[in-house]
C-alpha cells in the first residue's frame, strides 16, 4: 500500500462544506486492492487489540461546543464479515488522533476512478499530526495484513509531541470557539500563534489570552514584580513585604530583615517557573535562589503569606471567575509508594498530557525529588494513611495541580479589590494570585496579601475546574472585542464558474468601489487592495482569499474562486454573503480526478453551499447544472438569464424571486413581476456596443449581485459605464488596441464553451481577415484540445500556431498535431503558421496582417503580450 496523493482542506470543499479541516488522500492498496478486512481471518482481532475502542461513538459533552456527526460504527462483527480496506485506513487514522487527545470523528472513503486506489477521507485537528495519522494508519494496516507486529506507543508518543507543538492551548481555544460559536469568523496567523478574529477592518486578535487592547504598559508593569508590588502599596493593596537580592550575602540580609518564612521567585518570572515557597531555613533558601536565578539574575524575597492560593480572573474591568488552587498533591495509603500513589492520580481521566485534558498529569521532576528530598523521602517510600504529600511548591495546573471554583464566595471587598489591581496595572486581562485563609473575608481582614499580577493568565482552572462551577469566561472576553451591535465580519462577494468568472468579479470590484469602499479583490491576474496590485499571478485559491480577509484596511471582500483551489485546500473562507455561478462546462477535466461536467459542476457547487442563512446565491438559470445548485443551497436564490422568456425565470419571478435579464437590450432586474431597467448593455464598454454577448451575461451577472448587496439602480448604471476594458483594468480579458491598419484583441479564452462564445462576437466584427494567434494546453485531455481547435479553426480565415512555455505533460509535436487536426476538421484548407515562441508569433502577425485585419491574440503570458503591444504602440504613434 501506499499515498499517491495526499492534501489538506482547510475550508469548505469538494469532500465536505460542514468538515473544514480535512485530510484527503489517495490510497494505492496495489496488492490488497479488492480485498477486504475478512480476507485474513485473523485481521479484525488483531486490529480490535490494537484499538478496542475504534468503534466507540463519539461522548456527549465534548469540549468545544457542537457535536461532530458520529463516525460510523467499526467493530469485531463488522472487521469479521468484511470491511473494506480504505474504510479500515480512515477509522485507524481517527483513532491514533484521539488516542494521543485529539477528538476527530467523521471520515469516509470511497473507490477512485483507477482500479484498486481508494479516497480515504477524515478529519484532523491538527494538520501535521493528521497527515502523519494517515501515513501510520496504511503503515499498520498493511503490518496486520502480513500478520507482523505492531508497537503502538511510538506513534502514539510521536503524535501527542506534534500535538503539543502545534495545539493553540486551551485559553486560546475557548475564546475561539466562543467565537465561532457567534459566527465570528477567525484566522490562524502564519508563523506566529496569534489568531485572528474576524475579518478585514473590523478584525481584532488574541495572542494566548493577551487581545488588541492589551496595553504593553500592563504588561511591562505585570513582568516586573517589584514595579507591581510597589504600585499596588501606593494604592492601598495589601502586598507582602519584600525585596530584590542578587547574590547569598543579599539573601542573608533580606532573611534577617523578614524572617521565616519566605518565598524566592525570579523578578520577570511568570506561570510560577522558578518559585519555591514557604521556606523555613537557609539551605532551602539558598537552594531557592539557584531556582529563581535560572530565570533571572535579580530574585525577589518576600514574606510567606499564610493561607490559601487563589487566583481571580478580571476581564474588562469585571471579575469574572475566582478558583482555589492546590498543588500536585498524593494522599497516603500506608502500602503504596509515592511513584504508585503518582501513577493511581494520573489514571484519572481528566489528566493528560501538557494540555491536553483539563488537567495535567504530575510528572516527578527534579523539583518534586527535591522536595521528597527535603523530607527525607523518595519516591519508593509509602506515606502514611491520609497522610497528604505537596510534591509542588507552587499550585499551577500546568504542573499537575487543581482548582476548585470560588466565584460565589468571593466577598464584595474581595470583588473590588481584583477589578481595582487590574485597573491599576492596566490589563484587559488580568490574573491575580493572592494568598488568603478565607475568600469570603475582606483580604485586609484576613491578613492575606496580592502575591502576583499575570497578563496573559491561563483559563483552564475557570473553564475546567476539578471542583465547582466551571465558567465561560472566554465569553466576556469575545463581549469585549465584539460589543453587541459591532460587526466581526466583511461583507464577501464571491464568484466561480468555468468563464467569466475574472471579468464578473472586476465588475463587482469596481461597483463596490466607486460607492466608497475600500476593496479587496482576487482573480486569475492577482490580488488587489484598494485599486493596488499586491501580488501577481492565479490568486483564486484560499490563501489569495485569507491575504485580502486578512487586510486591516479591507471593508469589502470581493473574491475570484476557482475549481484548483477547492480541490487543493478548499476555500479561504466558510461563509460569504453572495455566491455567484456563472456557468459550468468542460474545462480542466481529468485533473485532479475530476473526469466529467456533473463533477466539475459538484466542486463549483461548493460555493453557493457557503452562502449564509440570509445571504444569495446567484445563478445562471440558463445553464443546467448551475439552476440545479439551487436544491443544494440553504440560503435564497437569485437568477439570471439572457432569455427574459426562460421558464425558469418567469416561474421564479411569479413565485417572488429576485431575477436579472437581458430584455430589448437592456440589463433588468425582475422582482415581484416589476422591471427596474438598469441601462441599455450597448452602453457598457465592456459589452463592446452590445456585440460580446458573453460580457453581456457578465453584466447580468455582476449587477444582479451588485443590486442584492444593496446598490440601488443608478450606482450600477454609473459604475458599469466606467468600467472601460483595458490591459490595464482587465488584462487579458477582450483587450482592443486599434492600429491604423487593423485592430488587436487580445483575450484568454482558452476551453471550448469560451471560444464559441467569443466567436459569435467574432461573426458580429467586422474585418478583411480574420486571423487567430491560438495554442494547445498539453494538461487537457484530446478531445477537449479538439474540441477548442475545431472551433478557432471555424472563426478565423487564419491561424497561427504556437507553443505555451509549459506543455504540461504533452510534447510540443503532440500538441502541434493535435491543434492541427483539429482547425483544419471544418476547414481543410485552412492556412497554418507554425511559429513555436509566443512572441516571435506575435512579431510575425503583427508584420505580416493586411489592411483592415482583426487579429486575436489567445495568450497565456499577458503581462508579457501587453507590454509588447504598448511599446509598439508607441512605435507606431511615433511614425
Amino acid at each position: 500500500m501506499k499515498i499517491i496523493d495526499l492534501r489538506t482542506m482547510r475550508g469548505p470543499s469538494y469532500w465536505s462544506v460542514k468538515h473544514t479541516k480535512l485530510i484527503v488522500a489517495k490510497v494505492d492498496l496495489e496488492e490488497f486492492a479488492g480485498k477486504w478486512s475478512n480476507t485474513v481471518p485473523e485481521l479484525g482481532g488483531r486490529l480490535m487489540q490494537l484499538f478496542p475502542n475504534i468503534g466507540q461513538p463519539q461522548p456527549n459533552g465534548m469540549s468545544g461546543g457542537k457535536q461532530s456527526a458520529k463516525r460510523p460504527p467499526l467493530d469485531l462483527d463488522q472487521l469479521n464479515d468484511g470491511e473494506p480496506l480504505g474504510h479500515v485506513i480512515y477509522h485507524i487514522a481517527l483513532e491514533l488522533q484521539r488516542l494521543a487527545g485529539m477528538p476527530v470523528y467523521w471520515g469516509k472513503s470511497y473507490p477512485a476512478q483507477e482500479e484498486g486506489v481508494d479516497y480515504v477521507v477524515f478529519t484532523y485537528q491538527e494538520e501535521r499530526a493528521g497527515r502523519r495519522a494517515i501515513e501510520t494508519a496504511v503503515e499498520i494496516v498493511e503490518t496486520c495484513y502480513k500478520g507482523e507486529k505492531v508497537d503502538l506507543k511510538p506513534i502514539i508518543d510521536e503524535l501527542h509531541e506534534i500535538r503539543e507543538d502545534e495545539f493553540i492551548g486551551p485559553s486560546t481555544y475557548s475564546i475561539v470557539a466562543e467565537a465561532a460559536s457567534r459566527n465570528i469568523p477567525y484566522i490562524a496567523l502564519k508563523h506566529s500563534n496569534i489568531i485572528q478574529l474576524g475579518y478585514g477592518v473590523n478584525q481584532k486578535r488574541i495572542w494566548a489570552t493577551t487581545t488588541s487592547y492589551t496595553s504593553h504598559a500592563g504588561v511591562e508593569v505585570a513582568g516586573n514584580k517589584n514595579r507591581t508590588k510597589d504600585m499596588l502599596k501606593d494604592a492601598g493593596v495589601p502586598v507582602p513585604r519584600g525585596t530584590t537580592v542578587y547574590s547569598e550575602d543579599g539573601l542573608r540580609d533580606a532573611i534577617d530583615e523578614l524572617g521565616f518564612p519566605i518565598v524566592t521567585k525570579p523578578l520577570n518570572g511568570n506561570h510560577g517557573k522558578g518559585a519555591t515557597i514557604h521556606i523555613t531555613n537557609w539551605n532551602d533558601a539558598a537552594e531557592g535562589l539557584k531556582a529563581a536565578q535560572v530565570y533571572s539574575r535579580a530574585v525577589i524575597v518576600e514574606q510567606f503569606i499564610e493561607g490559601f492560593d487563589f487566583r481571580l480572573l478580571v476581564v474588562n474591568g469585571k471579575l469574572i471567575a475566582a478558583a482555589k488552587r492546590t498543588p500536585a498533591a498524593v494522599t497516603g495509603d500506608g502500602s503504596s509508594t509515592i511513584q504508585q500513589l503518582i501513577d493511581a492520580v494520573n489514571k484519572d481521566p481528566r489528566r493528560g498530557v501538557g494540555h491536553e485534558k483539563v488537567l495535567t498529569a504530575i510528572k516527578a521532576d527534579k523539583h518534586t525529588l527535591d522536595i521528597l528530598t527535603s523530607k527525607e523521602l523518595t519516591l519508593e517510600s509509602v506515606l502514611p494513611a491520609d497522610e497528604t504529600l505537596y510534591l509542588k511548591s507552587t499550585a499551577n495546573i500546568s504542573t499537575g495541580g487543581t482548582a476548585t471554583d470560588v466565584t460565589d464566595l468571593m466577598h464584595p471587598y474581595n470583588v473590588l479589590l481584583a477589578e481595582r489591581v487590574a485597573g491599576i496595572v492596566g490589563l484587559d486581562i488580568c490574573g491575580i494570585d493572592l494568598m488568603a485563609t478565607d475568600i469570603a473575608v475582606p483580604l485586609n481582614e484576613s491578613r492575606g496579601a496580592v502575591i502576583e499580577v499575570n497578563a496573559a493568565p491561563g483559563f483552564r482552572m475557570h473553564i475546567a475546574p476539578a471542583e465547582g462551577l466551571p465558567r465561560n469566561v472566554a465569553a466576556p472576553v469575545v463581549d469585549m472585542l465584539f460589543p453587541p451591535g459591532k460587526p466581526a465580519r466583511i461583507p464577501i462577494i464571491a464568484i466561480t464558474g468555468t468563464n467569466g468568472k475574472t471579468t464578473t468579479t472586476r465588475l463587482i470590484a469596481h461597483l463596490v468601489a466607486s460607492k466608497g469602499y475600500k476593496v479587496g479583490f482576487t482573480t486569475t491576474d492577482g490580488i488587489y487592495i484598494q485599486g493596488v496590485q499586491l501580488q501577481t499571478g492565479d490568486c483564486t485559491g484560499g490563501q489569495s482569499a485569507e491575504f485580502v480577509l486578512k487586510d486591516p484596511t479591507v471593508n469589502f471582500a470581493v473574491l475570484e474562486t476557482a475549481r484548483g483551489g477547492m480541490l487543493r485546500s478548499g476555500l479561504g473562507f466558510h461563509n460569504c454573503d453572495i455566491a455567484v455561478v456563472t456557468n459550468v462546462a468542460a474545462d480542466h477535466l481529468g485533473m485532479r480526478d475530476i473526469n466529467t461536467v456533473e463533477e466539475m459542476a459538484a466542486v463549483k457547487g461548493v460555493l453557493p453551499r457557503t452562502v449564509r442563512k440570509n445571504g444569495w446565491a446567484v445563478l445562471n438559470a440558463d445553464d443546467d447544472l448551475v439552476y440545479a445548485m439551487a436544491r443544494t443551497v440553504d440560503c435564497r436564490v437569485a437568477l439570471f438569464s439572457m432569455d427574459e422568456n426562460n421558464p425558469r425565470i418567469i416561474e421564479h419571478v411569479e413565485a417572488g424571486g429576485v431575477a436579472a435579464v437581458y430584455e430589448e437590450g437592456y440589463i433588468t432586474i425582475y422582482k415581484n413581476s416589476y422591471k427596474l431597467r438598469i441601462d441599455r448593455a450597448a452602453e457598457f464598454p465592456i459589452t463592446f456596443g452590445g456585440r460580446a454577448g458573453f460580457n453581456i451575461e457578465n453584466s447580468l451577472a455582476a449587477a444582479l449581485a451588485g443590486y442584492l448587496a444593496g446598490f440601488d439602480r443608478d450606482d450600477i448604471k454609473t459604475a458599469f459605464r466606467t468600467f472601460v476594458p483595458s490591459g490595464a483594468k482587465t488584462p487579458g480579458r477582450m483587450n482592443v488596441y486599434k492600429f491604423p491598419k487593423y485592430e488587436v484583441i487580445v483575450d484568454y479564452a482558452h476551453n471550448t464553451a469560451g471560444i464559441l462564445k467569443f466567436g459569435a462576437f467574432m461573426d458580429a466584427t467586422p474585418a478583411t481577415r480574420k486571423i487567430g494567434v491560438v495554442s494547445g494546453l498539453g494538461d487537457r485531455r484530446d478531445e477537449d484540445t479538439l474540441g477548442f481547435s475545431r472551433i478557432a479553426g471555424r472563426i478565423f480565415d487564419e491561424v497561427v500556431l504556437r507553443q505555451d512555455r509549459d506543455l504540461r505533460g504533452k510534447t510540443a509535436e503532440e500538441i502541434k498535431a493535435l491543434m492541427e487536426r483539429g482547425l483544419r476538421l471544418d476547414k481543410p484548407d485552412l492556412p497554418i503558421t507554425y511559429i513555436e515562441k509566443e512572441m516571435d508569433a506575435i512579431d510575425y502577425v503583427l508584420e505580416t496582417a493586411p489592411e483592415g485585419a482583426v487579429i486575436t491574440l489567445f495568450t497565456e503570458n499577458i503581462a508579457a503580450v501587453l507590454a509588447k503591444l504598448d511599446k509598439y504602440e508607441t512605435n507606431v504613434a511615433i511614425e
